[in-house]
C-alpha cells in the first residue's frame, strides 16, 4: 500500500492527553503516525484545530455523540477540526435486545446522515460486544436499516470477545466497513490483558486481509505497560505486514 493506512484512537492515551495535550500528540507523531482518531473533541475544538497541524497530524475520524440534539454540535465541531467521519462510539445495551430495538437505533442515527452530508462529513457506528449478546440478528437488522451513506467501524477485538469471528463479520459487511479497530489479546472482557497487534489470539492477519481498504485504527482500551510502547509495537507488526505509515 502506498498511502497511509494506520491511525490510532487517542482514547488509548487518554491519561497523557489529560496531562498535556500537545505533548501527547507530539509523542504520537514521534512514533511515525500521521493520523489519529479523536474522542471527546467537542469541548476541545480550538485546541485540536490548532495543535493537529502544528504537530503534523490529521484526524480522518473521531468518536462523538450523534443522537438527538447532540448531533449538530458534534458535527459542527468536527468540521472545524477537519474530521472527515464522526462515529457513534457506544449505545446502551438495551438498544440491542432484539431486531426492533436495533432498527429503531438505526433510524435515529440516520437522522444525522443528512446533517453530516451538508457539512461534507460522514457518520458511522462502532461496535462493542453487547451488540451481539442477543445473537447476530439485531446487528444484521441494524446494518440493513442503516443509511448506505453511513459507514461502520468494526472493533475486531470486541467482536471476538462476543464470540463473533471478526474475519467472517468483515467479509459479510464488505464495503460498509471503512475503519477497523485493531487490537489483540486473549479476547476477554478484561481490558487490562490487551496486547499489541500480533501478540494475542486474534487473527489480525486474517482481519487485515478481509478489509483491505479500511483504515486501521490501533487502540488499547487498557494496557499493562507503557501504552506508547504498546502502540509502537502494534505499528511495527502492522508495517511488517505491508501497512504504511
Amino acid at each position: 500500500m502506498t498511502s497511509s493506512t494506520l491511525s490510532v484512537q487517542l482514547y488509548s492515551v487518554r491519561e497523557a492527553l489529560a496531562v498535556d495535550l500537545r505533548s501527547a500528540l507530539e509523542r504520537i507523531a514521534e512514533l511515525g503516525l500521521r493520523q489519529v482518531e479523536l474522542f471527546g473533541f467537542v469541548d476541545r475544538v480550538e485546541e485540536y484545530a490548532a495543535l493537529l497541524p502544528q504537530v503534523g497530524l490529521t484526524a480522518p475520524s473521531a468518536h462523538g455523540s450523534l443522537l438527538g440534539d447532540d448531533a449538530r454540535r458534534t458535527l459542527t465541531a468536527a468540521r472545524r477540526i477537519g474530521i472527515g467521519t464522526v462515529i457513534l462510539p457506544s449505545t446502551p445495551h438495551e438498544r440491542w435486545v432484539d431486531e426492533a430495538a436495533a432498527v429503531a437505533l438505526a433510524d435515529e442515527l440516520n437522522l444525522a446522515v443528512d446533517a453530516a452530508g451538508q457539512l461534507g462529513l460522514r457518520v458511522g457506528y462502532h461496535n462493542h460486544a453487547f451488540e451481539f449478546t442477543a445473537g447476530p440478528a439485531p446487528f444484521a437488522a441494524f446494518v440493513e436499516r442503516l443509511d448506505p451513506r453511513a459507514v461502520l467501524e468494526v472493533d475486531t477485538y470486541w467482536a471476538a470477545v462476543a464470540g463473533v469471528d471478526p474475519v467472517e463479520l468483515l467479509t459479510r459487511l464488505g464495503h460498509r466497513v471503512a475503519f477497523l479497530h485493531v487490537k489483540d489479546g486473549p479476547a476477554t472482557e478484561d481490558t487490562s490483558t490487551q496486547l499489541p497487534a500480533g501478540q494475542g489470539s486474534v487473527d489480525v492477519d486474517g482481519i487485515l486481509a478481509a478489509a483491505p481498504s479500511a483504515l486501521r485504527v490501533i487502540e488499547f482500551d487498557d494496557f499493562a505497560g507503557d501504552v506508547f510502547d504498546g502502540i509502537r509495537q502494534s505499528i511495527a507488526f502492522l508495517t511488517s505486514r505491508g501497512e504504511a505509515l
